[in-house]
């Protein structure tokens, strides 16, 4: 890269990055702003501002990776969800909207419920903590639990409990349940957002290529890790508790075939998001 000005140096990337963005010009100015700590405002007030060739060369590296197909949570480290932003890097999950969907039927249960009393909740696989934190601060009375297997994605989760000060959050490593000290009575709300894309699909996905494959592979039909928390789920769960699963858009019926099998006298709903894709199973007790 040759032109060290802003507008310059947008404009060029921008057109570099149009095989991979909607906008490649937005996605330059977020990556350049990342570079100069400055903001999209600044940016746009100030075309022939001029930087030193060390930003330069930070720039056409974030530019080259970006172009190569590095998702820009990745580039930026960090981004929005649910009206917050979180930290990500490698090694974790990027938070995405349509996850949005179970926060939003999450809150409005546990708007009806008592909330004069602590509720209990748990999120399976958290991943960066986005759900978990999303409940947590949304909800200031309610005890949240997030675990994960992964390390990684732990030591993010930590970083963006501190990021948003929250002191109504525990994190811990655990496989699924197998590790959860269920309280007496049961989780009032067991939320999980676990992999469920078939591994035989994983070969053709761009995101395999970048995001952790110990959070995006379900397993031969993708549902291994959701049966095997429906299986531990009827003892967690208080009565009258809920279970929201993120699923992905063809799994629907086969989901709610597995819930009805472990829970037969509950009250099993099959959510579409903003697309019309089946996206989540809710689970009455």
């Amino acid at each position: 890269m040759t032109a060290y000005s802003v507008g310059n140096a947008i404009r060029e990337a921008g057109g570099r990055l149009a095989g991979v963005a909607e906008s490649g010009p937005f996605e330059a100015r977020l990556l350049l702003g990342k570079t100069l700590s400055r903001s999209k405002e600044w940016l746009h007030a100030n075309p022939e501002a001029e930087f030193a060739p060390e930003r330069a060369r930070e720039f056409e590296n974030l530019v080259i990776r970006r172009a190569r197909g590095c998702p820009l949570p990745y580039l930026l480290g960090e981004w929005a969800f649910y009206g917050r932003v979180f930290t990500v890097r490698e090694g974790v999950l990027i938070p995405r909207p349509e996850t949005e969907l179970l926060v939003d039927h999450a809150l409005a249960w546990a708007q009806m419920r008592n909330l004069s009393k602590t509720l209990k909740m748990l999120d399976v696989g958290t991943g960066s903590g986005c759900i978990a934190i999303s409940l947590a601060a949304e909800l200031p009375g309610s005890d949240v639990l997030g675990v994960d297997i992964s390390f990684p994605a732990l030591e993010v989760a930590r970083e963006n409990v501190e990021r948003h000060r929250l002191a109504n959050i525990r994190l811990a490593r655990s496989d699924l349940l197998s590790l959860v000290t269920v309280p007496a009575g049961g989780f009032d709300l067991v939320c999980a957002n676990l992999p469920y894309i078939p591994s035989w699909k994983l070969s053709g996905l761009l995101v395999a290529d970048f995001e952790p494959l110990l959070a995006l592979d379900g397993g031969p039909d993708g549902l291994a890790l959701i049966r095997r928390l429906l299986d531990s789920l009827p003892g967690a769960l208080t009565p009258g508790g809920l279970a929201l699963l993120e699923i992905e858009a063809g799994q629907g019926q086969a989901v709610v075939g597995l819930a009805r099998d472990r829970f037969p006298g509950a009250g099993i709903e099959l959510h579409r998001d903003l697309a019309g894709r089946d996206r989540l199973v809710a689970v009455q007790t």
